[in-house]
């Protein structure tokens, strides 16, 4: 069933995590259909979350949309790594996490490409097409909360942390970005002083979303100490999991 594999590779996950003594230690236990998630950090454990979700309509569809991809590589480490795979890294764990509670998960992308429809001819009206049609994946279902991961930059190396943008048509999405940044905070980026913004129209999919939407702005790829981080596996995990945790406990407060 896929929702063994999707455990299967949590569990490998966490396993990882812990071995390599990262910032945050997880231990995942199946309980009764649920999921129990620990978390303890420097050793002190912060917080446990239990959630099992909702089987019936009221439970949402998570959209999750990794920036950029094929011929649109988004912005460059001070490594040359394009932020594209990076995005596409996290939103693989955190997919995994999310269909191991039990959620239904629809993506934009799974792989290295542009979703622009077939037949369109040209960088520019392929990128129009490839956006048009992950707005229309995040405004397909009545019930969703929307997700888009990518990393930041800028022309100064000083600037570093995440930073959420939320969508101006729900007034949900800036209490989900709120925690989000929170958790950010907490777990993986406690210097980082940054706060949550509405999207403007600049930020297309954000904003026209018509369903409560977070767009993750993860680190900044221009920062080299930020970039590095980003460009391993160990960390893109742990921000997996942060993302992870703030849509448990937004969603653990809407019950």
């Amino acid at each position: 069933m896929k929702t063994d594999k999707s455990i299967k590779k949590v569990k490998s996950i966490l396993r990882f995590l812990c071995k390599k003594k990262v910032t945050a230690c997880i231990a995942l236990a199946l309980i009764a259909g649920g999921i129990a998630i620990s978390l303890a950090f420097n050793k002190v454990e912060k917080s446990v979350m239990t959630y099992v979700p909702v089987k019936n309509s009221e439970a949402p569809i998570i959209v999750l949309d990794a920036g950029h991809g094929g011929m649109d590589g988004g912005c460059s480490s001070v490594n040359g790594v394009p932020e594209k795979g990076i995005n596409l890294n996290i939103l693989l764990t955190l997919r995994d996490m999310l269909e191991a509670t039990g959620y239904e998960v629809d993506v934009t992308r799974d792989t290295d490409r542009s979703i622009h429809d077939d037949g369109i001819e040209g960088i520019a009206n392929q990128k129009s097409s490839d956006m048009d049609n992950r707005l229309a994946k995040f405004n397909k279902y009545p019930n969703a909360i929307c997700i888009s991961i990518h990393q930041n930059q800028f022309t100064d190396e000083k600037y570093s942390g995440a930073q959420m943008f939320f969508s101006p048509s729900d007034s949900k999405s800036g209490a989900i970005a709120q925690i989000m940044q929170n958790k950010f905070v907490e777990f993986i980026q406690p210097d980082n002083k940054r706060e949550i913004k509405e999207c403007g129209k600049e930020l297309f999919l954000c904003h026209f979303s018509k369903n409560p939407t977070v767009m993750i702005e993860c680190g900044f790829l221009s920062n080299r100490e930020e970039a590095e981080k980003l460009e391993s596996p160990e960390y893109q995990k742990q921000v997996a999991f942060t993302i992870y945790s703030g849509l448990m406990e937004y969603l653990s407060k809407k019950k």
